[in-house]
């Protein structure tokens, strides 16, 4: 089985719910298993500041989907939560980016991997950290480097729901 790694954000209808539910429905699809899940982190927007907060965390997962295979079943998922995009980095119910998968180096007009931006975003870098703070990711680095580059408030101003905030790097 391959291992991949899956950012989930939300910032509509009961967003942490939206982020549990969907862990159940990541272990529920085909030839694939949730292996662990971060905490849930809260943060502000990413784009628009005009939208509520998001709650992200992210999911690893063991899986003998294809990426683009394992792409469409996190949009059906999406489309289960009932998915608008009608803004770009605009407020959604439910979003799964498929962050990395392996050590694959990917770029197609349907995927990109590793995730475009994944460096730069501590939403994202802060919760994966959690999980494997030294997973390399392809032609970018250790999660943790990436971390450090962001600069020692990265994780500072990404907050993990209900606890409070200690610096880890």
């Amino acid at each position: 089985m391959a291992k991949a790694w899956i950012g989930l954000g939300s910032n509509l209808e009961n967003p942490s719910q939206q982020i549990t539910d969907a862990f159940t429905e990541l272990d529920a699809l085909p030839k694939t298993q949730v292996v662990r899940r971060s905490s849930l982190w809260q943060s502000k927007p990413f784009g628009p500041q005009d939208q509520p907060d998001f709650i992200n965390a992210v999911a690893e997962i063991a899986t003998n989907l294809t990426p683009l295979a394992l792409l469409v079943a996190l949009q059906n998922i999406e489309n289960l939560h009932q998915r608008k995009r009608e803004r770009h980095w605009g407020p959604r119910t439910l979003d799964l980016d498929l962050l990395t998968y392996e050590q694959v180096v990917l770029n197609t007009e349907k995927l990109t991997l590793p995730h475009p931006g994944i460096a730069e975003r501590a939403f994202v870098l802060c919760p994966l950290a959690e999980l494997d703070e030294n997973l390399m990711l392809p032609n970018l680095g250790k999660v943790k480097q990436l971390i450090q580059q962001l600069g020692k408030q990265a994780c500072n101003e990404v907050l993990p729901v209900e606890a409070k905030v200690t610096t880890r790097f």
